[in-house]
């Protein structure tokens, strides 16, 4: 974990609009898999259906949900704060590789993650990860000026908020836990899912209020 300012760590981007090529890994891997395919070692619809359960099945709303429980069920942040493998097994969180350690955003502390190594990541809550999440402009700018690299995606971190950055290894993944937005007093755990994204799991945004 390093606090704003703090230059330990490096890496990626793609934040809002912008975009970056594939880089040559993405390419070799696409056109082994087409390779593969071709020559039936694997079937692209089984693939694809994988693709699809991350994205749309498994995450981000296993992740929205933990979240909305935590806003509702004070026993149940308790124990996501405290043991967040244990907090997402319970909603069938699927192979969660390494434990999950969840940093709770307060009026005076704002979360973000990364993976300055590599890319790092909780699939098993959050799905895939997002293309600049790997990037290495992010990865490197996030460390060393996060509240420059979250006010690009829209959210400028209040002046009064100590900003943290960790980062996550094969050992250990992270995921932020929102602040719950004013304005969603007698929702339902239904209801405040849908308005958590993955960006704000990751920590690049808030949750912003029902309209």
């Amino acid at each position: 974990m390093t606090k704003e300012g703090d230059h330990n760590h490096h890496h990626g981007k793609e934040h809002g609009h912008h975009h970056e090529p594939p880089n040559e890994l993405e390419v070799r891997v696409k056109a082994i898999e087409a390779l593969m395919a071709e020559k039936g070692l694997i079937d692209p619809e089984g693939i694809a259906s994988i693709i699809d359960a991350y994205e749309n099945k498994i995450g981000p709303q296993i992740g929205a949900r933990l979240v909305a429980r935590a806003w509702l069920d004070p026993k149940y942040k308790e124990l996501a704060l405290s043991d967040g493998k244990a907090a997402a097994d319970q909603l069938d969180a699927s192979a969660l590789q390494g434990d999950l350690l969840i940093v709770e955003n307060t009026p005076d502390l704002h979360n973000v993650v990364v993976c300055t190594l590599c890319s790092c990541y909780p699939w098993s809550v959050l799905g895939l990860p997002p293309t600049w999440y790997k990037s290495m402009q992010y990865r490197s700018r996030v460390v060393r000026e996060p509240r420059a690299v979250i006010k690009e995606f829209g959210y400028e971190v209040p002046t009064k908020k100590e900003v943290r950055v960790w980062d996550s290894n094969s050992e250990l993944r992270y995921m932020v836990l929102p602040e719950r937005p004013a304005g969603t007093e007698g929702m339902s755990e239904d209801e405040l899912m849908k308005l958590v994204t993955r960006d704000s799991m990751i920590g690049v945004v808030d949750v912003k209020a029902p309209a």
